[in-house]
């Protein structure tokens, strides 16, 4: 199973939405980032400086390569709301050598994600928050997506094979990334529904 992320494809508002559009920043996560069931998030030995990221999460349902834009809703069929932890002083001092972002975004645990609801079960737009102790920090919503799904699927697919059961973190939103730290409670919700919810160790 691939988890695969994009990176910087939010913007705040429809009228900083870039034209033409610059390529799109893609990256893999292991499984062994996953953590389910409200699990606990431990922060690890390897990083000073943890921060969330509040995305949706598209599951695929359907192998394809080279899929088009008109097919692409054809190959998923459920979102998640998940968190994409990122270790920032390992992506410093791994940018300092050009190096990639394996190290700062694959470690253990990195990938706090809900139960998985069908996608019928929305509209066109869905909104999304997360709140860190009480406090809503991120707050988004799809139609600001850069890349839209079925574009990410598109060209994903030019690269690598989506299998079911694959994952695409579709981004952040482009505002209130911040560090967590051991006692923090975090709370995401789809539509103000809580979906997400544990403690960070």
């Amino acid at each position: 199973m691939t988890i695969v992320g994009i990176g910087k494809n939010y913007v705040n508002t429809p009228e900083e939405m870039p034209s033409p559009k610059w390529a799109p920043i893609i990256f893999t996560k292991p499984e062994t980032t996953l953590l389910t069931d409200n699990a606990p998030f431990e922060i690890p030995a390897v990083s000073n400086e943890v921060a969330y990221e509040v995305e949706l999460a598209f599951r695929i349902s359907k192998s394809g390569k080279n899929i088009n834009e008109a097919d692409a809703m054809n190959h998923v069929d459920a979102v998640a709301i998940a968190i994409d932890f990122t270790a920032k002083d390992v992506l410093a001092k791994s940018r300092e050598n050009k190096g990639p972002w394996a190290l700062a975004k694959g470690f253990d645990g990195a990938t706090p994600i809900s139960a998985f609801i069908p996608l019928s079960e929305f509209v066109e737009e869905i909104n999304f928050a997360l709140d860190l102790n009480g406090e809503r920090v991120q707050t988004g919503k799809s139609s600001l997506m850069v890349y839209t799904l079925p574009q990410i699927i598109a060209h994903v697919s030019q690269y690598m094979t989506l299998n079911p059961g694959d994952i695409i973190l579709s981004g952040t939103p482009a505002h209130g990334v911040g560090l967590v730290k051991s006692g923090d409670h975090l709370l995401a919700t789809l539509e103000s529904k809580i979906k997400l919810e544990f403690e960070v160790k």
